[in-house]
């Protein structure tokens, strides 16, 4: 299997110096031909070899190529792979060598939000964020068609797939797409390097950008939440509640304040809770009789 090779191009400044010395000589050469006289001898060889050193120099001329920072130049001979020029800078190369540009940059890739079904069944709405870059630059050329449109649609799947994978909003301890976007985020990565890995292409980073309900069950999903959110508060206002009620009747007995049977304990506990439990201002009543009346 053919592999990528790191090749140097000839430094591009000597090559200038060569092909203008080529350039020099010819000139001269031509010029010694004004000096000579009618008809000199062994005039046509001079000719040849002077418009031979002009063609050369001008098919030299097309092995000059630049290379940005974290750029690269895939050369071919006749549809041969040779080599991949990763070095920036100015170089010379056999003009015969067709250059191809990949970019070793990092780039971005922002995705379309997508419809998906979760785990459970629930429609969302899902889109990511991935970053990635290019470090095999023979499989980026010829191991796939387009590398770009590789990476989009690989992303593309590779997100369904993880937002089919888990629910929404699951139970405490299983792992949701709401709760847990590190641990989804990170499984998207890995099978993603997974997936692009024929390609040449290695993803730095892959996160959520956009987490959602459809809109078609959108406001059923609010509603459920807010329920479970009253419950929730509920529950610790009870229990707030009760451990309150319970402080007092200890205080009660302890300090041995008042000494109260069964029946109206239960008619206290009765009137605490209602007030502690109560979403409005509870008025109090005054008895301002006998706690025993005859």
């Amino acid at each position: 299997m053919i592999q990528e090779r790191e090749k140097r191009g000839l430094p591009g400044l000597l090559m200038v110096f060569v092909v203008l010395a080529m350039y020099a000589y010819a000139g001269w050469m031509i010029y010694g031909f004004t000096q000579l006289g009618p008809n000199p001898q062994g005039i046509t060889g001079k000719v040849i070899l002077c418009g031979a050193l002009f063609i050369l120099a001008a098919f030299m001329m097309g092995g000059f190529f630049v290379i940005e920072p974290n750029g690269s130049k895939v050369l071919l001979l006749f549809g041969k792979y040779v080599g991949t020029v990763k070095e920036s800078g100015f170089f010379w190369a056999n003009p015969f060598y067709s250059k191809r540009n990949v970019s070793l940059r990092a780039q971005t890739l922002n995705g379309q939000r997508l419809k998906v079904n979760d785990q459970v069944g629930n429609p969302v709405e899902i889109a990511a964020v991935v970053v990635w870059q290019v470090v095999d630059t023979y499989k980026a050329s010829f191991d796939v068609e387009n590398y770009e449109d590789f990476v989009a649609i690989q992303s593309e799947t590779a997100l369904r797939h993880s937002a089919s994978s888990y629910p929404y909003d699951g139970d405490e301890g299983q792992i949701s797409l709401m709760r847990n976007t590190a641990e989804i985020s990170e499984h998207l990565q890995e099978e993603l390097n997974e997936r692009l890995a024929r390609s040449g292409v290695k993803i730095l980073e892959a996160r959520l950008s956009h987490l959602a309900y459809a809109q078609e069950i959108a406001g059923v999903m609010l509603r459920k939440q807010q329920a479970a959110a009253v419950i929730a508060a509920r529950q610790r206002i009870v229990d707030g509640a009760v451990s309150m009620v319970q402080m007092a009747l200890e205080h009660l007995e302890k300090d041995k304040i008042v000494d109260l049977d069964e029946e109206r304990k239960a008619a206290m506990v009765s009137n605490l809770m209602l007030v502690l439990c109560s979403e409005t201002n509870v008025q109090p009543v005054v008895n301002t009789g006998t706690l025993y009346p005859g």
